[in-house]
């Protein structure tokens, strides 16, 4: 395993992160793996050098948050590992159960805490931008996070770049807690991020962790909708919303196949190998719910794509509709 430091922190992460929104209940989403199932993932993870959880309190209403902590608490020593998890997602009906209020925020980091079975969390995420919500409010709560020691440090995830410029700027103006790191929507059928979030984030030092380094498995060959391979594929209405499956889509496929047999590898490996050759790029999270999930992200971190395989994966990008955000 590699390691790295996570942006201007000086805390340091293995060069993969692992999801753990596939782990907590089928009855928040189908393909979702049960506490049994998802146990020896965790396990797999650690004892392959991996040292970075990302999970989030909408991840199955909890209950992800609640496995990932078991499991931690029986096979890791807490200061070994570096915890993630997000607020923002509508946890509840109640109105208030939402958001980046004050409110919301205070009461979210306690109860996600509770879940994990922790005294604090090493990366505390606002999941998405919060358009009810002045800016000043949240930046001054997650700032209070950090100084009750509930968090050590705070980051965003999917938003537009000016959001989180402003964020960053209002942090800094009024010296509280200013964010490390933003988790966004990025892998070789979407790079949009390119334009003007990666190059704020390289400028800043800000660690990126991108989410759906494989778009959620389109990658790896998964597919998408009623002829998917996976039930994933065919259950999860993200991947819809997140228009994969494109024409565009599937010729940069095709791409990385043939990438992919050139050099003897899987699909995933490849689309995997080329986010991890970004200079930007800090840890992709990467999801694993069967046996060679994480020994194909492993062998991703070996496999040096040179100008001319990444030039063959880049060419038939095109500019598409922004996604990710909402």
């Amino acid at each position: 395993m590699e390691y790295t430091r996570f942006g201007k922190t000086g805390m340091k992460v293995s060069r993969l992160c692992l999801g753990c929104m596939t782990y907590g209940s089928p009855k928040w989403r189908e393909w979702i793996l049960d506490e049994e199932a998802s146990r020896p993932f965790i396990k797999e993870a650690l004892e392959k050098g991996i040292n970075f959880f990302d999970t989030a309190d909408v991840y199955s209403l909890g209950a992800s948050e609640e496995i990932l902590g078991r499991a931690l608490k029986d096979f890791a020593k807490r200061d070994e590992v570096v915890v993630a998890t997000k607020v923002c997602s509508p946890m509840g009906s109640d109105v208030n159960a939402r958001g980046l209020s004050r409110k919301h925020i205070m009461e979210s980091i306690d109860a996600s805490l509770r879940r994990l079975g922790t005294d604090y969390v090493d990366l505390y995420q606002i999941h998405r931008f919060d358009y009810d919500t002045p800016i000043e409010e949240t930046v001054e709560a997650l700032n209070d996070v950090v100084r009750a020691g509930k968090a050590l440090y705070v980051g965003a995830s999917s938003m537009w770049t000016w959001q989180f410029v402003r964020m960053v700027s209002v942090a800094r103006e009024r010296g509280l807690v200013e964010f490390v790191s933003m988790q966004n929507f990025y892998n070789l059928i979407y790079r949009e991020e390119e334009r003007e979030m990666m190059k704020f984030c390289a400028d800043q030092n800000l660690a990126v962790i991108p989410w759906s380094p494989l778009a959620r498995g389109y990658l790896a060959g998964s597919g998408v909708g009623e002829k998917a391979s996976t039930l994933r594929g065919r259950t999860d209405p993200y991947s819809v919303t997140l228009g994969l499956g494109s024409r565009q889509d599937e010729a940069i496929r095709r791409r990385v196949v043939e990438v992919a047999e050139k050099h003897g590898v899987k699909p995933a490996v490849v689309a995997l190998a080329w986010v991890l050759s970004k200079p930007y790029i800090t840890a992709p999270i990467v999801g694993a719910s069967k046996p060679h999930h994480l020994d194909d992200a492993i062998a991703a971190l070996t496999l040096k794509l040179d100008a001319r395989a990444i030039a063959k994966l880049e060419e038939l990008y095109h500019p598409k509709a922004v996604a990710g955000h909402a």
